[in-house]
């Protein structure tokens, strides 16, 4: 080990000393607002589909709900709307951590100031796609608001899961003939509406897309699901059970499901079985 002079170490001493007091110490400056408030604050929330888009107005958009956590009092309500936002950018251009990817482009917002006296924890919550009721979700999350620190550009982004999926074949309530060879036909794209086929950016042969056959709560059948690209549908063929006196009516489910992502969508429909003596007579 390396013995020092008293008198070196003395002026090491010395130096270190003389260094922290003429250096300031690094720090960072405090919010330039006055100290008495309220103070507003501008604050900006994005309703998102997971892995895809914003949701705007051609899913009915998203609800918006800020709730102050201590006294439960919701302080602001409303509905997102506007644009899904630019594809490319959203889903093919690399980011930085810090970034905006949403707001690069005009898409969907829900922009709202609140006058805040105090940092205030606060429950953000969301629930959307608005125009398609059966899909619908919910997410929410828990932040602190700083008065007068706005949150802008993306904001505060939240993140919903699940796919729309539709029958549109056949119509819901429409009469099945026991023993008939019917063609079952759904649409699935993403909650903010964006359309799920082979090889897009939303790639069908990723998800798992099937059909079932239910009599009661009972499944019968499982479908295999093709998609057609002139209707745009993932489609399948079956034949409608025989009739009996206890069967009156079947009920055809479509699932979507991506295990990677943790999107799943539903759709089911009932429809009543007639016997076969009772098909309509051709035109």
């Amino acid at each position: 080990m390396t013995q020092f002079p008293s008198g070196s170490v003395r002026l090491i001493a010395c130096l270190f000393l003389f260094f922290c007091l003429i250096i300031p110490a690094h720090s960072q400056n405090p919010l330039n607002i006055p100290l008495d408030g309220p103070h507003p604050t501008t604050v900006l929330v994005r309703v998102v589909a997971h892995g895809a888009m914003v949701l705007g107005r051609e899913v009915g958009g998203a609800r918006v709900t800020i709730t102050d956590v201590a006294t439960g009092r919701i302080l602001v309500t409303g509905t997102q709307q506007g644009d899904a936002g630019d594809q490319n950018q959203i889903m093919r251009t690399p980011h930085m951590m810090e970034e905006p990817i949403y707001s690069s482009r005009p898409s969907a917002a829900f922009t709202t100031t609140l006058q805040l006296q105090k940092p205030t924890l606060v429950e953000i919550s969301a629930e959307g796609p608005l125009a398609y009721p059966h899909a619908r979700q919910k997410t929410s999350k828990t932040l602190f608001l700083i008065p007068g620190q706005d949150l802008t550009q993306d904001g505060i982004v939240l993140h919903l899961y699940g796919y729309l999926v539709q029958i549109e074949h056949p119509k819901p309530q429409e009469a099945l003939i026991a023993r008939a060879d019917v063609k079952l036909r759904a649409s699935v794209r993403t909650l903010s509406g964006s359309l799920v086929r082979p090889h897009g950016d939303w790639d069908s042969r990723k998800i798992h897309i099937y059909g079932e056959v239910l009599i009661g709560d009972r499944a019968i059948e499982r479908l295999q699901m093709f998609y057609d690209e002139g209707s745009r549908t993932f489609e399948a063929p079956f034949f409608v059970p025989p009739s009996n006196d206890e069967l009156r009516n079947i009920t055809l489910r479509v699932v979507a499901t991506d295990p990677s992502s943790g999107n799943s969508g539903v759709s089911h429909s009932t429809y009543p079985v007639l016997a076969e003596h009772l098909r309509p007579l051709p035109r």
